[in-house]
């Protein structure tokens, strides 16, 4: 049966890349991967449970896998780690082998079948599968992070409160006189970070194409900016740092800048994530609830947000935030940037009489919008 796969993997390999090159091929081609990839782990959980390994003195079946494969020890140790978490999952064990869902949806799901939860991915198995074949996988993280919310709630709590702990920054200073430095921050805590320093990145970036404009005019590109965005980062850092600096110490805190999007009677439809999509534990809110602004938005009933701004050109104000929280991405299938970093587009062009209002407005990030205008 393998002198046949070799046989046909050497055809296919034998191929010209060129005659692969198109979408319906690279569709099925990474379809048989995953297949291949499902009976390969697999077949490794049964090799270890076999115990053939000991047999070569291995101390383990990751410790062969490794030596034996050229593996790094971490993905030997992941794939029998995940061929055992697959003789608990039924469901998305046949359809990893259908080639409908991959491996990182199969990960997802072993990781959430914690001891308190057991019983419940039995039970939900099939419906989170359905989400893995039917979303994409950014979705269908959000919507596995939901469910660990109902299934276990202690955990997931205590996750959040090791991430709070876990929280650490270094900084050194090298042999050259460089300083070097990571950290790890909780996801409240890192997408406060992350606002300010892309607040003022964008404002780096501004000035940097406004040289360019200068220097070379209309036929200036992203080549020809004078820094690179690792570049505009680092120095949106030391400016950070600088800012910090002007506020007396006893002066007037401005309030934390994330967002937290929560659904009305959120324990009976949770909606608790950041606007990056990233779910959070309600009780890793509670720290920052003294400082919060609430923000109403309504997409049903008489008060309706989308009633705001017909008569502007641009989505503004209420109108733009009503498109920021309905959609969170741009429109494009093939794009994840959040709404906030997007343009709020009109659906039916204002020149062509589109009303700018909520129903009429879709955020779309500056290369799909200039796209679309293009082939229109």
């Amino acid at each position: 049966m393998l002198s046949e796969l070799d046989a046909m993997l050497d055809k296919l390999c034998a191929t010209e890349p060129a005659a692969l090159a198109d979408g319906q091929s690279i569709e099925a081609l990474h379809r048989a991967l995953a297949r291949l990839e499902a009976v390969a782990t697999r077949a490794t959980a049964a090799f270890d449970a076999s115990r053939e390994w000991e047999a070569d003195g291995a101390a383990s079946s990751s410790s062969w896998l490794a030596a034996t494969c050229h593996l790094p020890q971490p993905a030997a140790r992941r794939c029998v780690r995940l061929g055992r978490g697959l003789r608990h999952l039924p469901v998305a064990e046949q359809a990893w082998v259908d080639g409908d869902i991959g491996a990182a949806q199969v990960s997802a799901l072993a990781g959430a079948r914690t001891p308190s939860a057991e019983e419940a991915m039995a039970r939900d198995e099939e419906m989170l599968v359905g989400f893995a074949r039917r979303l994409r996988f950014s979705a269908f993280s959000r919507a596995v992070a939901y469910w660990r919310h109902y299934a276990d709630p202690d955990g997931t709590e205590k996750e959040a409160g090791d991430q709070r702990e876990g929280r650490r920054l270094h900084m050194s200073q090298g042999f050259n006189g460089t300083w070097l430095g990571d950290f790890v921050l909780d996801p409240i805590a890192g997408a406060i970070v992350h606002k300010a320093l892309s607040r003022i990145e964008d404002e780096l970036f501004e000035a940097d194409w406004a040289e360019a404009r200068s220097r070379l005019g209309d036929a200036a590109g992203v080549a020809d900016l004078a820094r690179t965005p690792a570049q505009r980062r680092a120095d949106s850092l030391a400016e950070m740092a600088r800012r910090a600096g002007v506020a007396p110490a006893d002066g007037r805190r401005p309030e934390p800048l994330f967002t937290v999007l929560v659904g009305y009677e959120t324990l009976a439809g949770r909606i608790c994530e950041l606007a990056n999509g990233t779910v959070v534990s309600p009780d890793s809110l509670v720290e920052w609830l003294d400082q919060a602004w609430v923000e109403r938005v309504v997409f049903d009933g008489a008060s309706r947000v989308i009633d705001v701004g017909v008569a502007s050109r641009l989505f503004t104000g209420a109108t733009r935030r009503a498109v920021e929280v309905r959609d969170r991405q741009c429109f494009h299938q093939y794009c994840e940037l959040p709404a906030e970093r997007c343009q709020i587009d009109h659906v039916q062009p204002w020149a062509a009489g589109g009303p700018t209002v909520a129903v009429n407005g879709r955020p779309a990030c500056a290369f799909h919008n200039r796209n679309r205008h293009r082939r229109t």
